[in-house]
């Protein structure tokens, strides 16, 4: 539902897209109030995870101001200026570690001080993107956008399996004035295949399983196979028993596609082998190679946000179909500040064959727009 101005803030309805609405808010400076939050529910207002993200953000950002309505399911929300810094969080366990990590990927070069962030919970959620998939398919989108990766690093001290996590990273950003505008329209040929599978108070022949399994599928296209194993022990294996596994192809044109599998959580009454983890894992890869595009499915947004804040110039870039996520960002991109992409949808060469109408999915979208010219005032001039 698209937003109401009232006395220049941005009135929303409903507990969705709850994250992007709080980041843009942060970045573009504009106060937001959002109502009817679960107010049909019968637990209404703000989940735990939601309060814990505030208080996040409240730490990365000074004279940040939050009210709450008496029943919770109203919030006002005034954004400060971001700070940045030294930062410890315990992230709440109802969500992974990833659905923090990815508001301070967006914001970190903006900040007024270098992000030196350590988050503590669950590294590995079925809901949220895991931070080797941050790692390994985000960073690398951000490092086109400031060339320079002085300072910008991930680190995982401890993996952390739901439901109680005990997880620990530690995220590094270097802050930019403004990021550099971009033309990235070709994502090359898949060169190579890289994994991690992690085994945390399991059995280490769990991720042995996993890694054959995995192998097993990707062997079938590309030579280049080498997965790790991290069989984690004593206080790095967290404080639940799981498994999983992450993988990623790198192109000769270094776009990075990543595709995560993970076991049930324990105490959900489901089994998980670790054939079906590796084999699931495969597929989920092969899945996003096919759809293609300059960027991976799940960071589609952040793509557009730097492109958006960029320099006053035109980018272009080039990605497989868009997500529904990316499309509800897209739409809050023009609310807070103006920005419209041009989309074209570029055509597969497949379509004119024989094939199965199945293959349209394999569409491109070519996404352009002109910056705005965002620039860090925070940071001062050398």
């Amino acid at each position: 539902m698209p937003a109401i101005i009232k006395d220049d803030v941005l009135v929303y309805k409903g507990s969705n897209l709850f994250r992007q609405r709080l980041l843009l808010s942060v970045l573009s400076g504009r106060a937001i109030k959002i109502e009817d939050i679960r107010s049909n529910h019968d637990d209404p207002g703000l989940r735990e995870y939601e309060v814990n993200l505030i208080r996040l953000i409240d730490k990365i950002t000074n004279g940040t101001r939050v009210e709450l309505g008496e029943t919770g399911t109203s919030m006002y929300f005034q954004p400060g200026i971001l700070v940045g810094g030294q930062v410890t969080h315990s992230c709440c366990t109802q969500r992974g570690i990833g659905y923090y990590l990815e508001v301070l990927l967006a914001v970190g070069p903006f900040c007024k001080e270098p992000l030196n962030a350590v988050l503590q919970g669950v590294t590995h959620h079925d809901l949220d993107v895991s931070v080797d998939k941050v790692k390994l398919a985000a960073l690398p989108v951000l490092l086109k956008f400031i060339l320079v990766d002085d300072g910008l690093e991930l680190k995982v001290v401890r993996r952390g399996a739901p439901p109680l996590g005990g997880g620990e990273i530690v995220f590094r950003c270097p802050v930019r004035r403004h990021l550099r505008p971009l033309q990235w329209t070709k994502w090359g040929l898949v060169k190579r295949i890289r994994g991690v599978v992690y085994a945390l108070r399991v059995s280490p022949t769990f991720a042995n399983r996993v890694v054959e399994s995995a192998k097993g599928v990707m062997l079938n296209f590309l030579p280049d196979v080498y997965i790790n194993t991290d069989q984690c022990r004593g206080p790095n294996a967290g404080k639940s028993p799981g498994f999983g596994v992450s993988l990623v192809a790198e192109t000769n044109e270094k776009t990075f596609y990543c595709a995560e599998a993970k076991a049930e959580e324990v105490g959900s009454g489901e089994i998980s082998l670790p054939e079906e983890i590796g084999r699931q894992c495969a597929l989920k890869l092969a899945d996003e190679i096919y759809r293609g595009g300059a960027v991976d499915s799940s960071f589609q947004w952040l793509l557009a946000l730097w492109m958006a804040l960029g320099q006053k110039d035109v980018s272009e870039c080039v990605v497989g179909p868009l997500s529904d996520y990316t499309i509800s960002f897209l739409q809050h991109l023009k609310e807070f500040f103006g920005v419209m992409f041009k989309l074209e949808v570029l055509r597969s060469e497949l379509d004119d064959s024989d094939e199965e109408d199945d293959v349209v999915d394999a569409n491109k979208v070519k996404m352009t727009c002109v910056g705005i010219g965002y620039v860090n005032i925070s940071k001062r001039t050398m």
